[in-house]
């Protein structure tokens, strides 16, 4: 119930894009997806046949949720990359302010420009 709650709740939240294809496209070959689909029509032979059979209508949750997890990461490893490229410019910036103020102690040093 919590998990279909909150599916609900993402619905509401998904980009256009995911609204209009909501399937992502499958990465199995043609002869994958028959062998899958011939294993599903089987009746299930084991406890967790049983299981993954139950649990075959939450695929579309998982993909989203993967999906969500990699743009995660993605965006936290761009937040990264721009965290050391704003250190890097404000470096810069601080460099050549002190090169065009004229204060006793820039003078002692060496000119940054």
């Amino acid at each position: 119930e919590r998990i279909l709650r909150l599916a609900e709740m993402c619905r509401k939240l998904e980009a256009e894009e995911e609204k209009v294809l909501p399937f992502y496209p499958c990465s199995l070959g043609e002869q994958e997806r028959q062998d899958a689909e011939q294993l599903l029509r089987e009746p299930p032979a084991g406890c967790l046949a049983q299981a993954l059979r139950d649990y075959a209508a939450m695929e579309r949750f998982w993909q989203r949720f993967n999906k969500a997890k990699l743009e995660e990461l993605a965006l936290a490893r761009e937040k990264a990359a721009l965290g050391l490229r704003n250190g890097r410019l404000r470096q810069l910036l601080r460099q050549y302010l002190q090169g065009i103020s004229v204060s006793p102690e820039v003078l002692r040093e060496p000119n940054p420009l």
